[in-house]
């Protein structure tokens, strides 16, 4: 995988997700996770019955709203926005969380209560994504991914309670930054939990990047892809290929955008967003399509 700076740093979103957790915790936690969510046995998911899991269809008008919600554009259909924010009101909406990596201001509260949760080197230093600050988790055992994904499925229950019809689980591609600690076998192994969790809560649940998984993504369960820079990097094949065709691209420069949308304008649905994925009207917003 060629190294890259492409996921948002999202200042924005990390302060929404510390307020939920210091909400969450202030509700009768008990030995609980980030965002107060229990690492016991996994909450049962919504009380109403599920129905069937529905993707996005392929195609659909997109917007990336992680950073902040704001009023849809005319035209799009879909919309990604973070766990704490609300759906927009009659549009596909896909619940974000960072599941395989902590929240640059949700660190020290991973430190305070579950401090081997968390990725370390040798010599016990935290394992940091550089890029954004963010703490990778320790999926490295099956006991670490049934308690992480014990608190990441109470997200993703939350998702569902909220409103949204699917949730894109960030981060697949830890392992990569893992300072060889994770392989893609680890990812895999939690991912499928996820996958798990978000179908019984009737959630169709989104790969997020890591173009060389996508076809055993699709193996394992994930219903369609979210996408960052493949245009940019040429990697969208793989995943419109694996998840026929139900791809979600985010591109952050021009040039990304003008390839992807040369290449797959009729056939994925793309946007282009700033890289601090700004709500509009704030200073730097940057949205476009083909």
């Amino acid at each position: 995988m060629i190294a890259r700076a492409s996921r948002p740093l999202r200042s924005a979103l990390s302060a929404l997700t510390l307020a939920g957790v210091l909400a969450a915790t202030a509700v009768g936690c008990t030995s609980s996770g980030d965002g107060g969510d229990g690492d016991s046995a996994p909450p049962a998911p919504p009380s109403s019955s599920p129905g069937a899991v529905v993707p996005p269809e392929p195609h659909v008008g997109f917007d990336y709203q992680i950073g902040g919600p704001y009023p849809p554009p005319p035209g799009v259909g879909a919309v990604s926005r973070d766990r704490t924010a609300k759906p927009a009101d009659g549009l596909y909406n896909i619940c974000y969380v960072n599941a395989f990596q902590a929240q640059p201001d949700a660190t020290e509260w991973w430190q305070d209560h579950h401090p081997d949760l968390l990725l370390r080197s040798p010599s016990g230093e935290l394992v940091v994504d550089q890029d954004w600050d963010e703490a990778l988790f320790d999926i490295s055992t099956p006991a670490k991914r049934q308690r992480l994904a014990a608190i990441v499925g109470a997200w993703i229950d939350g998702c569902a309670t909220a409103g949204y019809q699917a949730v894109e689980a960030d981060n697949l591609d830890s392992y990569e930054r893992s300072q060889g600690r994770l392989t893609a076998e680890h990812d895999l192994a939690f991912a499928r939990l996820l996958v798990g969790r978000a179908h019984a809560a009737g959630l169709a649940i989104g790969q997020k990047n890591a173009a060389e998984l996508a076809p055993r993504g699709r193996d394992i369960g994930f219903d369609f892809a979210v996408a960052e820079e493949c245009g940019q990097y040429d990697e969208c094949a793989p995943y419109a290929t694996a998840f026929d065709n139900r791809v979600l691209v985010i591109e952050y420069e021009p040039e990304g955008l003008s390839r992807a949308c040369a290449r797959w304008g009729g056939t994925l649905s793309i946007v282009q967003r700033d890289t601090d994925v700004r709500p509009a009207g704030a200073d730097g917003y940057v949205r476009a399509t083909c």
